[in-house]
């Protein structure tokens, strides 16, 4: 028979509880109207001293935080309804799935399959990337004997930190009905817009590939020689099927659209371009690291009181500037139906330019505070944002 909300809650709790079978809970998603603390909670039983806990991991796109916790109802039924919309409960004997519609109603379901148990809680950090895959060789990150060049280790932690920010974000979106699951007939596809050598689009298409997923990947670069050179690169390590490159703007890039659509340090309002190529084509997961941010700046000249005690500094200026173009960036989003998140995904001790913008597409209507926060902003500051002039549906009247 059905089960109400309540009553999944319960019994998925009853199950969460059970440590003697439990093997895996992923608590994701987010239920209408409500914010949950954690884009993603995983949960699973821990042995300490003699005693089964269970052990909650979270990531903020920088740092992964664990807690253990007793597993008494009362605290796992208080999880289960802080505003996810999506719970799988792992056992030995099967899985339950519930997820919490709209309406507020439960879709409840079930598979019979065989897991295992694993109580160790001190594992070590594994790597998405293999330092040995070939491909850090031909792009110039590793050296013939797989070690990570000394020139190279911040450009290969950024990836490395990218792609732990994309897995658990692309698996939540999957797992949310907000991006399809990719088959052999219909891939996974991402575009990396300004992908330049190439480092993040042939990470993600590696990574993506070594977990199982369909993916198609296109790397989009105004240089017709990182065209030639990426292509060559895919040809030689036999991927050319699957991910491609091109040598084009990306305001007027050929690509039509993509789920995932990603930029790292697209220059000034090359990033507006890319956001724009996103939104306008539909793109479900959006993962932007701005670079430079001349086009407001340049624009900052008559400024609000009492913002002038602070901009008069060239150098907290430029930064005004850059908090200013980013916030209107995240702003925009919303009103065009977007759920986002400013983030720092990486430390400035690898690069100064450590701002990512996520966002996922949900349709939904914006809030009529977002659009008086863009509209007192830019009025304020007499600024018109380049991103507000490219997206033919963003709209404030």
């Amino acid at each position: 028979m059905p089960l109400s909300l309540e009553q999944a809650l319960e019994e998925a709790c009853m199950l969460i509880a059970d440590t003697s079978t439990l093997v895996r809970v992923v608590l994701s998603g987010r239920r209408r109207n409500m914010q949950t603390q954690h884009e993603r909670i995983d949960i699973r039983p821990v042995e300490i001293k003699g005693s089964i806990l269970l052990q909650l991991t979270h990531s903020d796109g920088r740092a992964t935080t664990t807690k253990n916790i007793n597993a008494e109802t009362k605290t796992i039924l208080e999880l289960l309804t802080s505003g996810y919309a999506n719970i799988t409960v792992d056992s030995l004997d099967g899985s339950m799935s519930v997820r919490v519609t709209k309406s507020g109603d439960a879709q409840v379901h079930y598979e019979k399959k065989t897991l295992v148990q694993d109580f160790a809680h001190d594992k070590k950090k594994e790597r998405l990337l293999d330092p040995s895959d070939p491909f850090l060789l031909e792009v110039g990150i590793t050296d013939h004997k797989g070690q990570i060049k000394p020139s190279k280790n911040d450009k290969y932690k950024q990836v490395e930190e990218f792609l732990r920010l994309l897995a658990p974000t692309l698996n939540s979106a999957i797992e949310a009905g907000q991006i399809e699951k990719p088959t052999k007939e219909k891939p996974l596809s991402i575009v990396d817009l300004g992908c330049g050598h190439a480092y993040l689009t042939f990470a993600a298409h590696q990574y993506l590939r070594s977990v199982g997923m369909n993916v198609h990947v296109t790397g989009i670069d105004i240089r017709p020689a990182s065209r030639d050179r990426n292509n060559a690169i895919a040809t030689s390590l036999g991927i050319s099927q699957t991910i491609t490159f091109k040598a084009e703007e990306i305001a007027t890039t050929t690509a039509q659209q993509a789920d995932i659509a990603i930029a790292l340090h697209a220059c000034d309002t090359a990033t507006d371009d890319a956001i724009a190529w996103a939104v306008n084509g539909g793109a479900k997961l959006l993962l932007i690291a701005p670079c430079c941010h001349h086009d407001i700046q340049k624009q900052m000249d008559q400024i609000p009181e009492p913002w002038g005690a602070l901009t008069k500094f060239g150098v907290m200026k430029e930064r005004m500037g850059d908090l200013l173009t980013d916030a209107l960036r995240a702003q925009i989003l919303r009103i065009v139906g977007y759920r986002v998140e400013v983030i720092e995904f990486i430390g400035g001790e690898h690069t100064p330019r450590n701002i990512m913008i996520r966002a996922v597409k949900t349709g939904a209507q914006p809030d009529a505070i977002d659009i008086d926060r863009y509209r007192e902003i830019t009025s304020q500051w007499g600024i018109v944002p380049a991103l507000s002039k490219k997206i033919p549906t963003f709209t404030i009247g």
